[in-house]
C-alpha cells in the first residue's frame, strides 16, 4: 500500500510502500528471557545494527530526508498527544501462577528449556506454568535471585518479556513520526567509549542513530532516562565530538530526567562555544497498549467492582495496586527493584509512581447483565518516585471498591454517623459500623471536630489570633463562644452521563455549621446573649468555616472520605440504571447484607465505641489549651455526624463536556486498557473492565504435563477463582431513593446520586470545643 510518513504537524514526510505494520508484531514467543539494553563493560553487547527501515517499517528507503530526525530547537519540547500504540506479551497470561509449593520446586528443576519444548510441542499452559518455575528454580539461590515469587513472575518474567516488546513497539512508531529512515539511520547501533574512570573498553547501544551526522536518539516508552545511559553519552561526547543527543520518551518527563539533560546539554554548549541545542527531550506521550492474547486458567482475574462472584475483571489499575508497596519503606524497595529491570519502560514510572492517596474513582460505565462493568480511576502522580514513591495502591483500591458495594447494599437510611456526648446510643447504623465505608465516615467527623479546635489556635495560626481577640465576651471579660455543630454535605457533584456511563468530573464537599438547639444539646461552658451567639456564629463562619471546607476538599486527612463519597456518587448512578432494567447489581442493592465488604486489615477489629470514647475525652478535655492576656486578666482556655443519604448532583451540557474537558472521553475509554495521563497534566488515568471474561469455575484441576510419565505438580500453580462481592439476596426493582435532582445533560433527565448529598452532611453535633476560666497563678490578677 501507499504510505505516507509523516512527522507531526511540521509537514516532513517521505513516500514509500511499506510491508509491515507499526505496531508490535503478534509472533512474539516466550522462547527465551531478553537481555537489558543498558551501557555494559567488558565485551560487545550481542546486539546486531540493523536499519531503522528495514526493522521497524519492513523496506529499505533510498535516500534520507534532510530533515528526518526529531527536532533539536529546544532542551525540552513537550508534545503531549493521546494517540495508542499496542504491543503483544503472552508472558502476561500466566500473571495468575501461584508460588510452587516444595513438592512442585523438586518436579520443575532447572532445565526450563525442557519445559519450554515441551510447551511448545503440547500448548498445554500447564508445561508453561512447570517452565515458569523451574526459571524460578535457575535464579533462586544466585546473588541477584528473586527469593519473593509474586516479583519474580512479574519483573523476571512478565517484565522480562514486556520490555522488548513495549520498548520496540515505542521505537516503531518514533521511527515512523520522525521519518528516521534511509541508510543513514540505524537501530540498535553499537558505539564502544573508554571509561574516564577505570580505562576500560565500554559500550553504549544507540536506540536510533544517524552515522553521517552523528546523531544519537534514545528512546523511552516511559519519561525516565537511566543515569548509566547518560553518563555514557557525556564520555561519548568528548570522544565524538561532533555528536548531538536527543531523548524521546512517551510518558511524562520524569524531572529528574529533564534536569540532568539540561545540565548535559548546558555543559556541551559551553564547552562547544554555540548556543544551538547539543541534548534535549522531545516529550511525546502516548498510550502501551499491551494484548495478553490467550488468557486461560492461570490468568489473574480481580473480584474487585465485579458483581458476579465467578467472574473477575482485569486492567492497568488491579496491576498497579498489587505491584505497590504496603509501607513507604517496602515502596522505596520495590521501586529500585522495578527499576533495575525496566529498560523498555514496560512499569512505567515504576510501582511507586503513583499517589495512591488520591486514588479515586471518576468513571464508570452503564451496567448491562451479563457483560460485566467497565470503570476508570485516577491519581496523581508522585514528584519523585525514587526517593518519596506512593505505596498502599492495594488497599486504596479495595476501599474504594468496597464502598461502591456498601453504597448499593445498604439502603441509604443507614449512611449516617453522629458524635454526640450525650448520645452513645446513636453513634451510627450497626449494619454500616461494619465496613470500611463507615468507619471512614464516623472517623472523618471526628477529624473534622479536632479540625474545628484547630483552626482557631492561636499559637498555631495568625488567624486563630485574629479569631480570639474578636470572640463575644462575657461579663467577666472571658472570650466565649456557642456550641457550634459542623457536619459535612456534599455540593453538587459536576457529572456528564455520555458514552453509556458518567464521568465524575467534581464532587466537592461543604462544611455546614450552626447553633444547635433541642434536648440533645449538651451544656457549654459559658453564657452569651442571642445577639452574642448569633455575632460567634457569623464571626465562625467567616473565618473558621472556610479552612474547615478547604481541608475537607484538599488534605490527606480526608483523603478516604473523599474516596468513598467519589464511590458513592458511582453506585448511585448503577443503582438508578438497575431501577430502568434489571443488572447484574440486582440482588445486591438495597439487601443490607454487606459481609462480603468488611473491615479489612488492620481495621478488622474496629469498632465505633472506641472512635465515640475519643470524641468524649476531647470533649471533656480539649484538645489543647493556650494562655492569653485579655483586659488585662490571664485566661488559661481549653479548646476541646457525617450523613451520606443524598447527593446532589450538577450535570454539564455535551457542549460544555467538549469544551471544558476536551478530549477526556477518548481519554478514560483507553484507561480501560492502559495507564493515560490527560493532556499535559500530572495526573494518571487507569481502569480495569471484568466485561467479556470468561466464567471462571471452582477451584482449578492440578494441571496435567503433556506426557503421563512426567512429574506432574502436587499443588494446583494456578489463581484461586476470584469471589467477587455479590449480594446473597434478590429483591424486586428497586425504587429510586428520594431526592431532588437535575438532569445528567443528556437527552433524558436521570435523577442521579440522590442519596450521595446527605451523604456527608454530618448528622449530629460537631466537635464540641468549651471555654473555661482556670484559676489565675498566684501572684496574677
Amino acid at each position: 500500500m501507499s504510505t505516507r510518513i509523516r512527522r507531526g504537524s511540521r509537514g516532513r514526510q517521505v513516500w514509500g510502500r511499506l510491508a509491515m505494520a507499526f505496531t508490535a508484531a503478534a509472533a512474539i514467543t516466550l522462547t527465551g528471557l531478553p537481555a537489558l539494553d543498558e551501557a555494559v563493560a567488558a565485551k560487545p553487547p550481542n546486539v546486531k545494527p540493523v536499519r531503522c527501515d528495514e526493522k521497524f517499517l519492513g523496506r529499505s528507503f533510498p535516500s534520507t530526508p534532510a530533515n528526518s530526525g526529531p527536532p533539536d530547537n529546544l532542551p525540552y519540547d513537550a508534545w503531549p498527544t493521546d494517540e495508542n500504540y499496542t504491543y503483544d506479551n503472552p508472558a502476561k497470561a500466566y500473571d495468575g501462577v501461584l508460588p510452587p509449593t516444595d513438592q512442585q520446586r523438586q518436579t520443575a528443576g532447572t532445565n526450563y528449556r525442557k519445559w519450554q519444548r515441551k510447551f511448545e510441542k503440547s500448548q498445554n499452559p500447564a508445561d508453561r506454568v512447570m517452565e515458569i518455575y523451574a526459571r524460578y528454580n535457575s535464579q533462586y539461590n544466585s546473588d541477584r535471585g528473586y527469593k519473593e515469587f509474586k516479583r519474580f513472575l512479574d519483573v523476571r518474567y512478565i517484565g522480562a518479556h514486556g520490555n522488548p516488546a513495549r520498548g520496540e513497539a515505542f521505537e516503531a512508531r518514533m521511527v515512523k513520526k520522525y521519518n528516521m529512515v534511509g541508510p543513514d539511520w540505524w537501530c540498535q547501533d553499537t558505539l564502544e567509549y573508554t571509561d574516564p574512570e577505570t580505562g576500560e573498553k565500554r559500550y553504549r547501544v544507540i536506540d536510533a542513530h544517524n552515522r553521517a551526522t552523528e546523531r544519537k536518539v534514545e528512546m523511552k516508552s516511559n519519561g525516565k532516562i537511566e543515569s548509566d545511559q547518560l553518563k555514557a553519552d557525556r564520555q561519548i561526547a568528548k570522544e565524538r565530538p561532533k555528536s548531538t543527543f536527543r531523548y524521546l520518551t512517551g510518558a511524562r518527563t520524569e524531572n529528574s530526567t529533564k534536569e540532568a539533560i539540561r545540565k548535559f546539554d548546558e555543559d556541551l554548549r559551553r564547552d562547544r562555544g554555540t548556543s544551538r541545542t547539543q541534548a534535549g527531550v522531545n516529550e511525546r506521550r502516548s498510550n502501551a497498549i499491551e494484548r495478553t492474547q490467550k488468557p486461560n486458567v492461570y490468568t489473574k482475574y480481580d473480584k474487585r467492582f465485579n458483581a458476579d462472584p465467578l467472574k473477575g475483571g482485569r486492567g492497568p489499575i488491579v496491576d498497579q495496586a498489587l505491584r505497590s508497596g504496603r509501607t513507604p519503606a517496602e515502596a522505596r524497595r520495590i521501586q529500585a527493584m522495578y527499576n533495575q529491570n525496566n529498560s523498555g519502560g514496560y512499569f512505567g514510572r515504576g510501582p511507586g509512581g503513583i499517589d495512591f492517596s488520591t486514588l479515586e474513582i471518576n468513571y464508570v460505565g452503564t451496567p448491562v447483565k451479563g457483560k460485566g462493568l467497565d470503570y476508570s480511576m485516577r491519581a496523581d502522580y508522585v514528584k519523585d518516585p525514587d526517593t518519596a514513591p506512593g505505596y498502599g495502591g492495594d488497599a486504596k483500591l479495595q476501599l474504594a471498591s468496597d464502598s461502591f458495594f456498601t453504597w448499593l447494599a445498604l439502603t441509604p437510611d443507614r449512611f449516617w454517623v453522629n458524635l454526640n456526648p450525650i448520645r452513645p446510643d446513636v453513634v451510627m447504623d450497626k449494619e454500616f459500623a461494619k465496613t470500611d465505608a463507615g468507619r471512614v465516615l464516623l472517623e472523618a467527623d471526628l477529624t473534622l471536630k479536632h479540625d474545628y479546635a484547630d483552626a482557631m489556635n492561636p499559637d498555631k495560626y495568625e488567624r486563630g489570633e485574629r479569631f480570639w481577640r474578636a470572640a463575644p465576651r462575657t461579663p467577666e471579660g472571658m472570650p466565649c463562644l456557642p456550641i457550634i455543630r459542623q457536619w459535612i454535605t456534599p455540593k453538587p457533584a459536576k457529572v456528564r452521563e455520555q458514552d453509556g456511563g458518567i464521568y465524575i468530573l467534581d464532587a466537592p464537599m461543604k462544611v455546614n455549621m450552626e447553633v444547635p438547639h433541642g434536648p440533645d444539646v449538651p451544656a457549654g461552658g459559658c453564657r452569651l446573649t442571642e445577639a452574642q451567639t448569633k455575632q460567634a456564629e457569623a464571626l465562625i463562619l467567616q473565618m473558621i468555616q472556610p479552612e474547615l471546607e478547604r481541608r475537607v476538599n484538599e488534605d490527606p486527612s480526608y483523603a478516604d472520605l473523599r474516596r468513598v463519597y467519589k464511590s458513592r456518587v458511582a453506585a448511585e448512578y448503577v443503582r438508578r440504571q438497575d431501577a430502568v432494567a434489571p443488572t447484574d447489581f440486582r440482588k445486591i442493592i438495597n439487601s443490607n447484607d454487606v459481609k462480603r465488604w468488611p473491615l479489612r486489615d488492620e481495621n478488622k477489629n474496629w469498632d465505633k465505641k472506641t472512635v465515640y470514647d475519643k470524641y468524649v475525652y476531647s470533649f471533656k478535655n480539649g484538645d489543647y489549651k493556650f494562655e492569653r492576656v485579655y483586659d488585662g486578666k490571664v485566661w488559661i482556655l481549653s479548646m476541646g455526624g457525617v450523613d451520606f443519604s443524598k447527593a446532589p448532583k450538577k450535570d454539564i451540557t455535551k457542549t460544555q463536556f467538549t469544551t471544558q474537558y476536551k478530549g477526556l472521553d477518548t481519554t478514560t475509554r483507553t484507561s480501560v486498557r492502559t495507564e493515560v495521563t490527560y493532556r499535559d497534566g500530572d495526573t494518571a488515568y487507569f481502569g480495569g473492565s471484568s466485561a467479556e471474561q470468561p466464567t471462571i469455575p471452582g477451584p482449578k484441576p492440578t494441571p496435567t504435563p503433556t506426557h503421563p510419565d512426567d512429574p506432574k505438580p502436587s499443588h494446583t500453580p494456578s489463581t484461586p477463582a476470584p469471589s467477587t462481592p455479590g449480594g446473597d439476596h434478590t429483591t424486586g426493582p428497586t425504587r429510586p431513593p428520594g431526592g431532588d435532582l437535575a438532569h445528567t445533560g443528556s437527552s433524558t433527565p436521570v435523577a442521579l446520586i440522590a442519596g450521595v448529598a446527605s451523604a456527608l452532611a454530618v448528622a449530629g453535633v460537631a466537635l464540641i470545643w468549651w471555654v473555661r476560666r482556670r484559676p489565675a497563678p498566684s501572684g496574677r490578677h
